[in-house]
């Protein structure tokens, strides 16, 4: 397969990661700044220069975050105008919060969750009646999402008023029916409880949640800043970052929180339940964000993102257009919350879809924090970039270099199996991962950046092993540096078809890619990604489902800076060619093809006529995750006929 490669980057410049000692992170009368009881060592950076970023390009005026993980804050910080005071409305983050609220009441058994609406609001005379309180909660009612256009929006001046407007408008389905997102089914659901009580939403809210949990900095009201208006359960809430960390503390521990029960654990288990059943599903959000085609989506107010085997939440969440977003990761014991509200909506930036990719940052962190007989740090460049970079092992260097839009964690199935052989190491390219974003104005090129990893690490000679992008780098230090290769592996690609602007670049070069960055842009940062994930994990048409997961979660996370720029040149292109053919490279070279590719012509061979072709049986472009095991097997076969190198260990 021949591919035209575009490298990307960010628009920071500056990247001096730092690694955070953290002990007291949290100041005043912080719940949990006191649970802070020992210094742990993680770095945030990337994550922080993401969120700095979104502030930065102007989609938001501030922001904060709060990561709780064993009940210990390993994060918080402030972004923009936010501060620890902050409050902001949060849409439908707002959902979970309505839903424990209405867990509450069931609790008092004054409402069933299969309570049925005509049992409360007579009035609901056609299929809306029939719904039950179950299905309001899970947008599978069969309302229409939203007050149509041309009709007053719902911000009435108390449930009661903002029912007797949902009253007339025709169901869009049958209850159970279908999955459609949307708020104005909660609507209902909030009068049946407060039918239930005798009491209004705000002071269920209030007595049942807020008070126990201590979150007096939060409200339902509505998304006007108009006072009276009837609280929206399904978009309405305002709250602080503080306050609704202890909502999530509350939902973590089964319903506990500070040894007072506030929920029962039935509810928990209710809400975390898949209640989209046999429903018809068409939503993408679970699909676009973790490229999961699943149908058990959605609880009681709160996303199912992930599963397990048995079908049991593990990772739930309740995103908002607005930006922010709380979530559990059952998986690792951590919580979250982004707190943001969204300024403008630009350059094909979508806080719905964008925010979700925090549970895998900071998994990211704890990985890597969590390393043992691994080193993992930065170096840098002669022009001052800082590459991130991991080591395990001992023997010959070994080194690993991944794709474009993917990371160094492409090499996961490799990386602790090649070690036992092999000191390894693999890096994040400079604007991707957890390294430097590049400038437009710079010169550079990837095959110097990996000498000066070399160089840094102290290694003379290694090989060299690159998947796709990757593969050119190492054709470009073949022709660039070929004295200091023990041998050299390139994987998946003809490895000279790569077009690529001069330095600097023309007017009309220049002209061209604006367009394209504006027709990336206009099409969406995340229907672009998809696009190309799709290219990467779809053969004749079907998934490749074992590659799906890891690099979604790779090209979710890359900062697709690349497509958005003037990129500078980073690649030799077929200078390469030239180079390599005016010398006589005479170390071994191997060309790594699945033999879903093998009848696509290489010119490697024929420039380096010594170089040899194997094929990885069931396997197409990124060979070494669809097939991890044959690509380890094929490397180390190649790799056990190479002599030791004298020179290639520190």
């Amino acid at each position: 397969m021949n591919i035209t490669i575009r490298i990307m980057r960010n628009d920071f410049n500056y990247i001096k990661p730092v690694i955070l000692v953290l002990a007291f992170l949290m100041t005043g009368s912080s719940t949990f700044a006191q649970k802070q009881t020992r210094a742990i060592v993680y770095d945030f950076s990337y994550m922080d220069r993401k969120l700095a970023g979104w502030v930065d390009s102007g989609y938001y005026k501030g922001a904060s975050v709060i990561i709780v993980k064993d009940d210990r804050v390993i994060h918080q910080k402030y972004f923009g105008n936010y501060t620890p005071k902050t409050v902001a409305y949060i849409a439908s983050a707002g959902k979970w919060l309505a839903a424990a609220t209405i867990a509450s009441v069931v609790d008092e058994g004054k409402l069933s969750w299969d309570d049925k609406v005509d049992k409360w609001l007579p009035e609901f005379k056609d299929t809306k009646g029939e719904a039950t309180l179950r299905q309001l909660f899970s947008h599978t009612a069969g309302y229409p999402d939203y007050q149509p256009a041309g009709r007053r929006p719902d911000n009435y001046q108390t449930l009661k008023e903002s029912v007797a407007h949902i009253t007339d408008l025709p169901a869009d389905t049958l209850p159970g029916t279908k999955f459609k997102y949307g708020g104005l089914a909660m609507q209902v659901a909030g009068r049946m409880a407060e039918l239930a009580t005798g009491k209004d939403w705000e002071t269920i809210f209030q007595e049942k949640i807020a008070t126990p949990l201590g979150m007096k900095l939060t409200h339902f009201t509505p998304v006007s800043d108009v006072g009276g208006q009837s609280p929206m359960l399904g978009g309405g809430a305002r709250t602080g970052l503080d306050d609704y960390a202890r909502f999530l503390n509350m939902i973590i521990h089964n319903g506990v929180y500070k040894g007072k029960r506030v929920l029962s654990a039935k509810a928990i288990q209710e809400m975390q339940a898949d209640q989209v059943g046999n429903a018809e599903m068409t939503d993408s959000y679970v699909e676009n964000t973790r490229a999961s085609e699943r149908k058990d989506i959605y609880g009681l107010g709160e996303w199912r993102e992930e599963v397990d085997a048995k079908g049991n939440a593990t990772l739930i969440s309740s995103p908002s257009w607005a930006g922010a977003y709380p979530w559990i990761d059952k998986k690792n014991n951590v919580y979250g919350f982004l707190l943001a509200r969204v300024a403008e909506m630009k350059n094909g930036f979508n806080s719905f879809m964008g925010s979700p990719v925090l549970p895998l940052l900071v998994r990211d962190v704890l990985t890597r924090a969590g390393m043992k007989n691994t080193k993992h740090g930065y170096i840098t460049t002669p022009d001052g970039a800082q590459l991130y970079y991991e080591e395990t092992g001992k023997g010959e260097p070994l080194i690993l270099i991944h794709g474009h839009s993917f990371d160094c964690t492409e090499w996961d199935p490799q990386f602790f199996e090649l070690a036992k052989r092999y000191r390894v190491i693999r890096y994040d390219l400079r604007g991707y991962g957890w390294s430097s974003m590049p400038s437009e104005d710079q010169k550079a090129l990837h095959a110097d950046d990996l000498k000066a990893l070399m160089d840094q690490l102290k290694i003379n000679k290694a090989h060299i092993v690159g998947l796709s992008l990757g593969g050119f780098i190492v054709t470009d230090f073949l022709a660039l540096y070929s004295n200091r290769i023990i041998s050299a592996t390139a994987a998946s690609g003809d490895f000279f078809n790569v077009s690529g602007p001069g330095h600097p670049w023309t007017p009309g070069e220049a002209a061209i890619q604006h367009g394209k960055i504006k027709a990336f842009q206009q099409n969406g940062i995340m229907a672009s990604k998809k696009e190309w994930f799709n290219m990467l994990t779809k053969r004749n048409g079907k998934n490749i489902e074992s590659l799906r997961t890891p690099i979604w979660n790779m090209i979710y996370k890359w900062d697709a800076w690349q497509p958005q720029h003037l990129e500078p040149r980073f690649l030799l292109g077929n200078e390469a060619e030239d180079k390599l053919r005016s010398q006589k490279i005479t170390v071994p070279v191997m060309i790594l093809t699945g033999d879903v590719d093998a009848a696509i012509p290489n010119k490697l061979l024929e420039v380096i006529p010594a170089a040899r072709q194997v094929l990885i049986p069931h396997a197409g472009h990124v060979s070494n995750l669809e097939n991890p095991d044959g690509f380890t097997e094929k490397l180390l076969a190649f790799l056990s006929n190479i002599k030791p190198s004298k020179n290639g260990k520190n």
